[in-house]
């Protein structure tokens, strides 16, 4: 029985122990998803289905579609921590990860993924189409063995090549709601993919020591720090003008353009920092402000929809 003091119930012992397992079992769940990832990835994929033209689709179906989109991307996120499990736990940053760490079994983990991968898929093929069922498969494909078994192990370009996989989402969400391709979605997809590399690149510099013991091909560990951070300014640049394209072919207005200039700017003052005066935390600060810096953008794309000046 369950007792009763000071007007608070306390369970008995063995359904707080089965409550806290349950509780324990989401977290790894949610760990191996990356779910704060998968967030921003759908994120952007909302926005390329908001700034879709308007083909009569209810709010439920598109958020069934966005759901889908973020299962498979979840699938791929646990696919990717089993294949990764053997090098997460030589990372100080990954060693606590449930399959590295052995909480979560590489069987118990892919059959997760197996069912949220099916699940996302038989969703977009019902509630969305079927080329954005199979775009998204492609992505997943993409990223969870074309870049994590093997450019991840093969290139310190991994990140640049791989990084398309990732930067799918706004095509998917637009997809998902024409059912056809389109020029302007590439454009979000190019600011993803030229945002990535100097994102992952400054977590690399600051975590050089965990690469190298890894074995993991980044760019400081084959080219030195110095050289990296030259890329990490060259492409804090490039980022900037990739950013504005959306405004020149008229997909935004001004709100964009004021809020992507000012994004921009702090990007390549970080970036400038880290070049001529960069430690760890200078990297990590960059790495937190590239996060900041896609989230807001993509937000304030979907603002400038609905308030055009």
């Amino acid at each position: 029985m369950a007792l009763i003091i000071d007007k608070k119930i306390l369970l008995p012992v063995n359904t707080q122990s089965l409550i806290s397992r349950a509780h324990n079992l989401l977290q790894d769940y949610l760990a191996i998803s990356k779910f704060k990832v998968v967030a921003m990835l759908v994120l952007t994929a909302w926005v390329g289905l908001a700034l879709a033209p308007d083909v009569g689709r209810g709010m439920v179906v598109q958020f069934i579609s966005l759901l889908g989109i973020g299962l498979l991307s979840a699938a791929a996120a646990v696919i990717n921590h089993v294949v990764d499990s053997e090098i997460d736990s030589k990372m100080a940053r990954t060693r606590h990860r449930p399959v590295a760490k052995g909480r979560l079994s590489k069987t118990h983990a892919l059959s997760f993924a197996a069912v949220i991968g099916v699940a996302g898929f038989i969703m977009l093929m019902v509630w969305a189409n079927t080329l954005t069922a199979i775009l998204t498969l492609f992505a997943l494909v993409g990223y969870a063995f074309v870049y994590t078994s093997f450019l991840k192990r093969a290139t310190p370009q991994n990140i640049v090549i791989g990084g398309l996989a990732g930067a799918m989402p706004p095509l998917l969400g637009w997809v998902s709601e024409t059912n056809q391709m389109a020029a302007a979605p590439w454009l979000l997809v190019m600011i993803i993919f030229t945002w990535t590399p100097p994102h992952f690149w400054a977590l690399a510099i600051a975590r050089k020591s965990d690469y190298e013991r890894a074995k993991i091909p980044m760019l400081p560990v084959t080219h030195g720090i110095d050289f990296c951070k030259t890329c990490v300014v060259a492409y804090s640049v490039l980022l900037a003008v990739v950013c504005v394209l959306p405004y020149l072919i008229g997909m935004s207005g001004l709100i964009y353009l004021i809020g992507a200039c000012v994004l921009n700017a702090v990007f390549i003052y970080k970036a400038v920092k880290l070049k001529t005066a960069g430690n760890d935390e200078t990297a990590m600060d960059l790495f937190r402000f590239s996060i900041i810096h896609l989230m807001v953008l993509f937000v304030i794309l979907f603002i400038d929809k609905w308030l055009p000046l």
